[in-house]
């Protein structure tokens, strides 16, 4: 870890080292909001063995809302974005994306097709998000080898979970911006306390991004000056319906959601993407204390997705349609003795399909389940968790479709995996005040689809990939260290981790070029790229700390919180001995909050590195430095609370880009400019 030390922010390493010095003892008794209690990875509702996670709601989530989820969580501890742009953006944990990350919604499973490809959005809107947990590092455990790198669960009460009287409800809407965003969402809850119904609509429509004067390239090719993001506009609007019936022991209910955005594509000025999403869920829980079995909950959902890439002409180039179930049961028995613990049942299944000229995978189908087992022991200071996971996952390529004039893809065939992974866990309370974490972990994935089986042009990346059908299991094996210090509203909480691959699947240059045809009817020259098993490492480290500082200092009407973060990831092919792609570099925070009354402010400081740690078929990211600020009122209208609020992001206007998107993507869109936006959220 001692390569991080050189290039760490002085400012910022200093605000975190001096925080416990600043603590004061007669905070000990305060209240404590800092860690709330997990619902992602932490079924037995036992935070002392919970892994390392960030959780955002109510109002530090209405400011960090951005227009994707990728955007509202790239600041998080320890998470960066894929970053096609500010339409297609997808979280990235320590480093790991794609499916090494669980995107899950309600707990359940999130079907789409945005794994395959950077360009493919995630059919989430922040807008209708009540909370969103992040979970780093691996979580196969329970949700399978493709959470190794982590989990991001989106919560939105869609199927209500407790009784709810009279009729509640929230709005808010959005005006300005990098992109001149016009949002709006309104959420409705009514019940009778054996009844709930939740329904909630959501519309958000954007211009091309605002960024500082940029000369775009693309294929080496150096475009004419701008400001803007070409064709990075976005229409997007959903709704949803759901209803439960509550009672003492539990719930259960039913919901129904629909999604459809339509939104360009930045390296391709006159293509856009149409997509739609519906989603059919259900979910429950029923509990009694006084059974062998105290609690038994599950969710299940069916998920139709399509998406059309169009051209400027309006005709339809390639269509993607994936239909997906998936289901999960848990069942958590009576303690014995300190042991508490469950166990559980997880099917997934998904049909993928990609029709039309620029499809590079056979349409597949995917059939998964897995068994799994947790139980933790608590005793005095000290708790001890340990769990195994075991999965059947078979993998199917239907082939070329039958007269097919080039078939690429051969006939028909499947693979069949079986995973098992491993988790044991450690937790150790020093004192009231200092406690110790351990989590080891030993994960197995299956290949995706389009590891095995692509063969063809992936616009996305400029490549041709080829998948590798004799592909075996990803293995990982990882260790995550962690130091906390909490008293009162005061807390320093620091983590290290190091995962080492025994096969990462990767996707490497070959120094192949193939011929292909071109719009102008000659031929161009693309690389080539092929799936294949690699040794790797990724190591790293994220601190945070938070301290209220004392009324001595701010007076009895102010209440001012100072804050900083800081981590970094380092990645590494051992067989090649080059730097894993597209890691975020070494990233600093420092702000200021503030509350008098009514109003509330926040001053923010950004800085990420350089990052210069690349392999050959990447080029070296400059560093940049961030400026924010956030102002925010809560008043009342008649018998409603509201909250207004102003955002001003980038204030320097810094030209930045983030080394953690594609390079072929990376000089078309700069992170967004100075903006300014404005919103109102009123609840009643």
């Amino acid at each position: 870890m001692t390569s991080f030390v050189p290039r760490l922010s002085l400012l910022s390493l200093a605000c975190l080292l001096s925080v416990p010095a600043l603590a004061q003892v007669g905070d000990a008794a305060a209240v404590s909001t800092l860690k709330p209690v997990l619902i992602t990875g932490n079924p037995l509702r036992n935070n002392e063995l919970s892994p390392p996670a960030s959780v955002l709601s109510g109002e530090q989530l209405l400011l960090k809302r951005g227009s994707s989820l990728g955007e509202t969580l790239a600041e998080e501890p320890g998470v960066s974005s894929s970053y096609f742009g500010p339409n297609s953006n997808r979280p990235v944990i320590r480093g790991l994306d794609g499916d090494r990350v669980r995107m899950l919604s309600n707990s359940g499973a999130s079907v789409d097709a945005s794994s395959l490809s950077f360009d493919h959005a995630l059919p989430i809107d922040p807008l209708v998000i009540e909370r969103v947990e992040v979970l780093r590092g691996a979580a196969a455990l329970l949700y399978g080898g493709s959470a190794v790198g982590g989990v991001v669960n989106t919560l939105d009460n869609r199927i209500p979970k407790t009784a709810l009287s009279g009729l509640s409800g929230q709005g808010e809407l959005r005006l300005g911006g990098a992109a001149n965003e016009r949002s709006g969402s309104v959420l409705v809850e009514a019940g009778n306390k054996a009844f709930a119904l939740h329904a909630d609509a959501f519309d958000r429509r954007s211009n091309d991004l605002r960024v500082p004067r940029f000369s775009g390239v693309i294929d080496g090719e150096t475009l004419a000056p701008s400001s803007r993001v070409r064709n990075s506009a976005s229409e997007a609007r959903g709704g949803a319906l759901g209803a439960s019936a509550t009672f003492a022991q539990g719930y259960a209910g039913v919901s129904v959601d629909d999604y459809r955005n339509t939104y360009g594509i930045t390296m391709e000025p006159d293509v856009t993407i149409r997509m739609q999403s519906q989603r059919l869920a259900t979910a429950g829980e029923w509990r009694d204390e006084r059974a062998p079995l105290r609690r038994l909950s599950w969710q299940a959902s069916r998920t139709r997705y399509q998406h059309q890439e169009v051209e400027g002409s309006g005709e339809v180039g390639t269509t993607f349609k994936s239909r997906g179930s998936n289901g999960r049961l848990e069942l958590e028995h009576a303690p014995l003795g300190a042991v508490r613990g469950l166990f559980g049942l997880q099917l997934d299944n998904s049909d993928f399909s990609a029709l039309g000229a620029e499809a590079f995978v056979p349409s597949t189908r995917t059939r998964s389940s897995a068994l799994f087992g947790l139980e933790q022991w608590s005793e005095g200071a000290l708790s001890l968790g340990a769990g195994l996971r075991a999965e059947s996952v078979k993998v199917s390529s239907l082939g070329d479709e039958a007269g097919v004039e080039e078939p690429r893809f051969g006939a028909a065939s499947s693979r069949s995996f079986a995973p098992r992974s491993a988790s044991l866990s450690a937790g150790y309370r020093l004192d009231e005040h200092w406690s110790l974490s351990a989590n080891l972990s030993s994960t197995q994935r299956a290949p995706v689809y389009y590891e095995l089986y692509a063969n063809g042009l992936h616009l996305a990346t400029g490549s041709f990939e080829i998948g590798d059908a004799n592909l075996g299991l990803e293995r990982a094996r990882g260790v995550d260290l962690g130091l906390q210090w909490q008293q009162g509203h005061s807390l320093v909480r620091a983590q290290v981790f190091s995962t080492r691959f025994a096969s990462f699947i990767a996707l490497d240059a070959t120094g192949a070029m193939v011929s292909m045809p071109n719009e102008e009817g000659g031929v161009s020259e693309t690389p080539e790229y092929r799936f294949k098993a690699v040794r790797a490492t990724l190591q790293g480290f994220e601190l945070e700390a938070r301290h209220r500082l004392p009324e001595s200092l701010t007076g009895r009407d102010w209440q001012l919180d100072i804050s900083g973060q800081l981590d970094a990831v380092h990645g590494r092919n051992l067989d090649s001995g080059e730097p894993l792609p597209r890691l975020a570099p070494l990233r600093a925070g420092i702000a200021l909050e503030g509350r008098h009354g009514p109003w509330g402010m926040k001053l923010e400081l950004r800085r990420a590195n350089a990052q210069n740690r690349v392999n050959a078929q990447d080029q070296a990211t400059a560093g940049y430095t961030m400026l924010k600020a956030a102002l925010t009122r809560q008043f009342s209208l008649g018998s409603s609370d509201a909250t207004w609020f102003l955002k001003l992001d980038n204030l320097n206007n810094a030209l930045a880009y983030s080394s953690s998107s594609m390079l072929q993507m990376r000089g078309l869109s700069p992170l967004p400019g100075r903006s300014l936006q404005t919103g109102v959220q009123l609840r009643f």
